[in-house]
């Protein structure tokens, strides 16, 4: 008897991350409308009611797989951001990397897609995921961008447009691994392509030294 409450408690306290992991799944697998809490509850091995108890609807289970997953990652770009002391593009450099470790390797890497192909129908989504993840993402170039440009590291440009032209590249490899990438017959080359995007950013943001 002593030896089985301490079980039940860590079982319990385990669940909430064990219901976002079920959920986080079953929304790549099969996008944001078609998931039903009844698989998720399944997929961790609950009851629909256990489920209802941490999170009372999809939307909210979905925030809270961004929220708990995504968003912490963000946190941590910006504490190396804030402690970095060398180049500019050796920030965006560790930003991309520290990114791909810990969202592109991950079955997080997935919601990109999701969300490109359901926001019109999931406006509310969209709108959380923009807000908490994109924007933040985007502060944090357009900070390393206006950084190197003040420096005279990198030439003069239109921030956010160059955002853009960072991330678009990103995004697309992401969205490609879980759409048409699905269809080649070679093994993917992630780091291949990312080097090559940090290379040829390389050369048109850095100012040549003499």
């Amino acid at each position: 008897m002593s030896t089985a409450k301490p079980v039940r408690k860590r079982r319990k306290e385990a669940r909430p991350g064990e219901l976002l992991a079920a959920a986080l799944t079953q929304f790549v697998e099969k996008g944001y409308a078609a998931t039903r809490l009844d698989d998720v509850a399944a997929c961790a091995g609950v009851s629909k009611g256990t489920l209802y108890l941490y999170y009372a609807s999809k939307e909210a289970l979905f925030k809270a797989v961004i929220q708990e997953g995504i968003v912490p990652v963000l946190a941590e770009n910006e504490a190396i951001a804030a402690s970095h002391s060398g180049s500019s593009f050796s920030l965006l450099e560790k930003l991309l990397d520290h990114w791909w470790t810990r969202i592109g390797c991950t079955a997080f890497a997935g919601i990109p897609k999701l969300i490109v192909a359901e926001a019109q129908n999931f406006p509310e989504i969209a709108g959380y995921y923009y807000t908490n993840v994109i924007a933040r993402g985007r502060a944090l170039v357009g900070a390393a961008l206006q950084r190197g440009v003040s420096s005279g590291e990198f030439r003069q440009c239109d921030i956010e447009v160059t955002i853009d032209v960072i991330i678009a590249p990103v995004l697309m490899l992401l969205i490609w691994e879980y759409s048409l990438g699905r269809c080649e017959q070679q093994p993917a080359r992630h780091r291949d392509y990312l080097a090559t995007h940090l290379a040829l950013l390389q050369r048109g943001l850095c100012v040549p030294q003499v």
